[in-house]
């Protein structure tokens, strides 16, 4: 884990979780690597009255997974949106993923509950000359 937090909402979170550019969100930062190389930043992002004084917004990991997590809560999952971008690195993301130079490829999950609200927002950076998406479903149930 890098990061386990409140920090201010960029923009494209804010406009995500339906909260003001600047407003406090809860985020949980951590890093991928494979084989030694780093490949990959994950942040999760969660609205304050969503996750605040809950699991989700203390340290280390949430076992068994943040959705079992934020299902804990009485949120039940209704649907997600994907947005896809190609851009330069912060120099935080190319310090951290060794790419001076280089682009990322960043994914932005939204995933809303049945009522339509947004519970949470996933937003991966990769190398965009090395990434990869496993994907893989817990046993017995079609979570990912």
């Amino acid at each position: 884990m890098l990061f386990v937090g409140q920090e201010p909402a960029n923009e494209h979170v804010a406009l995500g979780l339906r909260v003001e550019p600047g407003a406090p969100v809860i985020a949980r930062r951590k890093m991928f690597w494979a084989n030694e190389v780093p490949v990959r930043i994950s942040t999760s992002y969660f609205r304050v009255d969503v996750g605040e004084n809950t699991r989700l917004d203390g340290e280390g990991f949430v076992l068994p997974t943040l959705q079992a997590a934020i299902e804990d809560l009485g949120h039940e999952f209704g649907h997600a949106s994907e947005t896809l971008t190609a851009r330069p690195p912060t120099p935080y993301e190319a310090d951290l993923l060794d790419i001076p130079g280089e682009w990322v490829v960043q994914v932005l999950r939204i995933s809303y509950s049945t009522k339509d609200v947004p519970i949470h927002a996933l937003e991966t950076i990769c190398a965009a000359t090395r990434h990869t998406f496993p994907i893989g479903q817990a046993v017995g149930s079609d979570q990912f």
